[in-house]
Parts: C-alpha cells; sequence; structure tokens
C-alpha cells in the first residue's frame, strides 16, 4: 500500500507534511497538479526574475500554515475535531484551484466574468463527487457557511493563510525583504474567541508589520509600473486575439486556448468549457503570444513582442490622473509614427488603489488578557494604523518609445 503521508521540501517553510491521506489524493489529482503549470505573479519574473513560483508552490505553503495555526490554537484549548482540521487543510489547499493562466489577468477574459473563486467552487464540486463526498465540510468551510467562523477566517480575512503565505513566498522569490513577514510570530499570536478568530493583544506590532509589508509589497512589486503594465498587456493580448478571431481572421493557437478565443457565450459552465479550461495553463497563452510575434496584425504582433522581448512601453506614474488631451496628443503621434489609424490600442493609462486595512471588512479583533475584544484600529497601542485606513491610487500613462523623438 502507498505511503500517502509525505513530506515535501519548501524552500520558504522548510518541510511541510501532509497528515491526512485525501490531502495526499488532491494533490495528486490533475486538477491539482494543474498549478504547476500556473504562475502565482504572472509577467512578474520579466522585473524580478526570480518570480517564478507558482500556484502548486503557494497552495502547499497555505496549506502547512493552516496546519500551524490549528496547531496553535488547539495547545490554546480550543476544541478541533481531526474531521475539522482535515476540512480547513482541503479548503485551503484548493483555495486556488479555479486560477486560470496568468492568474488575476486574464481571469474575466477567458470566461466573461468567471471569477477564480466561481471556478474554484465548480472544480471542489466536482472533486467531491469524485471522492464520494469528503469535501462536504471543506466545501462549507470555505464558502464560509460553517458555524465555526474562524475556519473561514483563516481561508478569507485580512489575516489569512493565503496572504500570509503569499507575502512570505513573493518576497523570497523576488528579493524584496520590505515584504517577509514573521508568519510564526502572528500564528503563535492567534487565538478564537467566541468563534471568531482574533490575535493576543501583545502581538499587535506583528499585525501592524504585517500590514505594512503587504501594503510595500503592493506597491514595489504588485503594483510597480511595470509589473501593472505587463498585466495590461497580457489583457491587451488576449483582447485584440478575440477581436480578430471574431472578424474571421485565423490566429494559429494551442486548441485549449483557441476554444477561449472563438466561444463567446459562458452563462453556464459547460463539460467542454471546464474540460478545456482545466487543460489550460500559462504554456498555452505563451505558445500563442511567441507565434502571434510574427502575426500580420500589427497591434497584436507588437504587444507580444513586449512580452517575448520584453520591449516595454515607455510609462510614467503619478499620483493624479492624466488628461484626455495628453492621451489624444500621444495617440496622434503614435498614428502619425507607425502611419496607423488606430494608435489607441497601444496608447492608455491605467490605475491602481489600495486599501492596506479595511475598517469595515472582516476587521481585525485583539483579545486582551481580560477576555474583552476590541478591533485593532480602538488599541491604545497602534502606532502605525493612521497610514492604513486611507485608500491610496496611483496612475500610469504608457505609450510607445519611439513617439518620443518626435517634435
Amino acid at each position: 500500500m502507498q505511503n500517502k503521508l509525505k513530506i515535501i521540501n519548501d524552500p520558504v517553510h522548510g518541510f511541510i507534511k501532509i497528515p491526512h491521506e485525501i490531502l495526499f489524493d488532491i494533490i495528486e489529482h490533475p486538477y491539482f497538479q494543474r498549478l504547476r503549470r500556473i504562475s502565482q505573479t504572472g509577467l512578474l519574473s520579466l522585473i524580478f526574475p526570480g518570480a517564478k513560483h507558482t500556484r502548486f508552490h503557494h497552495a502547499l505553503g497555505a496549506m502547512n500554515l493552516m496546519f500551524k495555526a490549528l496547531e496553535t490554537l488547539k495547545l490554546k484549548g480550543v476544541k478541533i475535531s481531526k474531521e475539522e482540521e482535515k476540512a480547513a487543510m482541503l479548503a485551503i489547499l484548493l483555495h486556488d484551484i479555479g486560477h486560470g493562466p496568468f492568474s488575476h489577468a486574464l481571469e474575466n477574459m477567458l470566461m466573461d466574468d468567471w471569477h477564480h473563486e466561481k471556478i474554484s467552487i465548480l472544480l471542489m464540486n466536482r472533486l467531491n463527487k469524485e471522492f464520494k463526498g469528503k469535501l462536504n465540510l471543506a466545501i462549507e468551510m470555505f464558502q464560509g457557511k460553517y458555524h465555526r467562523p474562524f475556519f473561514n477566517q483563516l481561508i478569507s480575512s485580512q489575516l489569512d493563510v493565503d496572504r500570509m503565505d503569499y507575502l512570505k513566498r513573493d518576497s523570497f522569490y523576488t528579493g524584496v525583504s520590505e515584504g517577509s513577514v514573521n508568519v510564526e510570530r502572528i500564528i503563535s499570536m492567534m487565538n478564537v474567541s467566541d468563534d471568531e478568530l482574533v490575535i493576543d493583544a501583545k502581538g499587535i506590532y506583528s499585525i501592524e508589520n504585517y500590514l505594512t509589508a503587504r501594503m510595500f509589497m503592493y506597491w514595489q512589486v504588485y503594483y510597480h509600473k511595470t509589473a501593472a503594465l505587463g498585466e495590461h498587456i497580457l489583457v491587451q493580448i488576449l483582447n485584440r486575439a478575440k477581436y480578430l478571431v471574431s472578424q474571421n481572421i485565423d490566429l494559429e493557437a494551442p486548441s485549449n486556448l483557441k476554444y477561449f478565443l472563438v466561444k463567446n457565450k459562458f452563462d453556464e459552465a459547460t463539460e467542454e468549457d471546464i474540460r478545456r479550461f482545466t487543460m489550460l495553463d500559462d504554456m498555452d497563452v505563451f505558445q500563442a503570444i511567441k507565434v502571434w510575434t510574427e502575426n500580420d496584425d500589427f497591434i497584436l504582433a507588437r504587444l507580444c513582442r513586449t512580452v517575448i522581448y520584453r520591449e516595454f512601453p515607455k510609462s510614467i506614474i503619478s499620483s493624479k490622473p492624466f488628461s484626455e488631451e495628453v492621451l489624444k496628443q500621444k495617440v496622434e503621434k503614435v498614428n502619425q509614427y507607425f502611419n496607423i489609424e488606430n494608435g489607441e490600442e497601444l496608447v492608455g493609462q491605467i490605475s491602481r488603489s489600495l486599501l492596506p486595512y479595511d475598517t469595515e471588512k472582516q476587521p481585525i479583533y485583539l483579545l486582551e488578557k481580560s477576555g474583552r475584544k476590541l478591533k485593532l484600529e480602538e488599541s491604545e497601542n497602534q502606532i502605525l494604523f493612521g497610514c492604513m485606513e486611507n485608500a491610496t491610487k496611483k496612475y500610469i500613462i504608457y505609450y510607445p518609445r519611439e513617439i518620443e523623438s518626435l517634435k
């Protein structure tokens, strides 16, 4: 009989245990193995060359942190059954199962507005059928329907193990040390009060450090102007490809990607939609982009060359939006320089905004020794909270570098 209680060596967390056989069975499933071919950070490796890690890495890391969090809570007297532990670990293991190629960049492109969480639930239900109902509790927890809310808060909240893993992992692989958080310290401070997740009050500075690390990672890494542009260009490439296909232009592409370029109606996911989606990964998209660098369509070829040869357009970041007049001038110059009429396809403005800590959406609660619960922002000991309750927005304008030579 096969030993399924494996240990996996992870560069970020060290050895990861698989304490339940069903976890191993899920990891071995083709739906989960596909995550090895889905990048965790899209095109971020064009800016931070080390950022080549995958959703597969991340899901295992998050499962490991869930195990550690539950062990901590048990030591503090929180009653957690074997079934609850198993379900929570399954739920976090599968939380990203619905991600498509290049993750967030393309999720609304391929299947209209089929958000990855919607596809995750759909795939979880299919796995549940295959595993004869063994995922019932995991799905309940994932959807926040279980009567003990702290399980869902560990999966999805402002202090969940998903965020903790991706911050530490992305910081490790990008080499941006500002994002490195002390997850062991945060987990050791976790507690439960009235079945809600709380943090022992003495852990307040670790929490503030975690929130600021997340803020720095967003502005330094995820919202880095070239990273934001790379994500935007990926969407533009598929938009352009879909448009050309709708004009009956035959585009060479791997069959699973071609299926989504041709199909436009996704009210209900059909069997074939799901089969194709679970076969689709970064490699299909990259293969197509590589081929399209030679395409006859000037716009598509140019956008694809941006990605393959890292020929990024000029970009400028600002805290104020750029005027329509500025954009119009750039478009006119592009049309003139390249002798085209659709220069607006190569010029644009994108924006990114971040609210480091949302006081309304699942706030973080501190637990004092007296047993009193209070929100993070109500603590007399907090020192950084003032910088975190306001959203920051940045605007990025981009245009071909060649037009800078035009007067």
